[in-house]
């Protein structure tokens, strides 16, 4: 259950890390409550899932969840940068989270 738990607080802080940039674009209340929803949620799911999980795991795989789901809603919906090597970072990131995965 802690692993659903770290997957649900990573795309919970896509959600925030979204309502952010919504916020730089155009501040309303829409874009408060989906950052304030957001990143609530993505700390409580990580709280529960390092119950179980150790702390240097979770914690990457959390910020690696993160990073790539934010890279991916970059380039899909707010038109950032397709460049190749950036393809290749966002898989050196997953690399790294599925090798902690295996070892702990």
């Amino acid at each position: 259950m802690a692993w659903i738990f770290l997957l649900i607080a990573g795309a919970s802080e896509v959600i925030g890390i979204t309502g952010l940039n919504l916020i730089l674009r155009n501040k309303n209340v829409l874009s408060f409550l989906v950052l304030l929803v957001g990143m609530v949620s993505s700390f409580g799911f990580l709280s529960f899932a390092m119950q179980s999980l150790p702390m240097g795991t979770a914690y990457a795989i959390w910020t690696g969840i993160g990073t790539v789901g934010s890279v991916l809603v970059g380039i899909l919906f707010f038109g950032e940068s397709k460049n190749w090597l950036r393809i290749v970072f966002m898989a050196m990131v997953l690399s790294a989270a599925v090798g902690l995965k295996l070892i702990s």
